[in-house]
C-alpha cells in the first residue's frame, strides 16, 4: 500500500475551471484529474531521461540477440488462406 502526501497549489481562474468542467465531464473528482494528468506528465519527464540513458549506454548483444528473430517474419506463406476464405 503506497502512502499519499498533499500537494497543494494555486492555478489561475480559466484553468480552475477547466479542470472543473474536464472533471465533470470525465465523471471523476477534480483531484483524481489532477492526480491523473500530473503522473502523465512526469512519466513523459522520465522518458526523456530514459532516452539520454539509452544514448550513453545501448544495449549489448546479447540484449539484442532477440531483434533478428523479430524480423524473421511469419514462418509459412499463408497468403493462399484468403483466397480460399471467398
Amino acid at each position: 500500500m503506497t502512502s499519499n502526501t498533499m500537494v497543494s497549489f494555486r492555478v489561475g481562474a480559466a484553468d480552475a475551471a477547466a479542470v472543473k468542467a474536464w472533471a465533470d465531464r470525465l465523471g471523476i473528482d477534480r483531484s483524481e484529474l489532477l492526480r491523473q494528468a500530473l503522473h502523465g506528465h512526469l512519466v513523459a519527464l522520465a522518458s526523456e531521461d530514459d532516452a539520454v540513458t539509452w544514448v550513453h549506454d545501448p544495449l549489448d548483444d546479447g540484449e539484442t540477440a532477440l531483434a533478428t528473430i523479430a524480423d524473421w517474419g511469419p514462418a509459412e506463406d499463408w497468403s493462399d488462406l484468403n483466397d480460399a476464405t471467398r
